[in-house]
């Protein structure tokens, strides 16, 4: 396994550029590896050049294909997952399941995003990095889907969700 990338001793400065290339390489090749040995990885994408952004697209069985998105920003790797889109119906009680259900995730939350869409949402400081780190993340995301995809559709889409 690969070491923490940064200083123990940041003191919490923005990354350099030659860290954010470093700690890039490094991802790419952690990824790599996930896609390689880790079954529920399906693929790995790149974000437009000049971007530290990746897309990783997971198999799943309550939910077949979902992607986690990973962008790298100068003092942490930001981790997201598209859960499921704004609730047709019960949107409060999804809502107030949802919130409840943050109290016992651990690495990721739920929120609120764009359009009123259900979000999973993480944060890794980029000191804290390192291969394990990347598969927790990448497992965190698994399990969470796994276990609040088909519980969230069952009560926002109840009358069309047959899952």
């Amino acid at each position: 396994m690969a070491a923490p990338l940064g200083d123990a001793q940041r003191d919490d400065r923005p990354a350099t550029a030659v860290e954010l290339a470093e700690i890039e390489r490094a991802v790419d090749a952690w990824l790599a590896d996930q896609q390689a040995t880790n079954p529920a990885v399906a693929t790995v994408e790149r974000g437009e050049p000049g971007e530290h952004r990746w897309y990783v697209r997971m198999r799943g069985e309550a939910r077949e294909v979902f992607a986690v998105w990973l962008t790298l920003r100068q003092r942490h790797l930001h981790h997201e997952t598209y859960l499921m889109p704004s609730p047709i119906e019960r949107s409060e009680e999804l809502y107030e399941r949802l919130l409840r259900a943050n109290l016992d995730l651990r690495g990721v939350h739920l929120a609120i995003g764009a359009e009123d869409a259900v979000y999973l949402v993480g944060q890794v400081p980029v000191e804290l990095l390192d291969a394990r780190a990347i598969d927790a993340v990448l497992g965190t995301h698994y399990e969470a889907v796994e276990r609040w995809f088909p519980i969230a559709m069952r009560i926002g889409f109840a009358s069309v969700y047959q899952g």
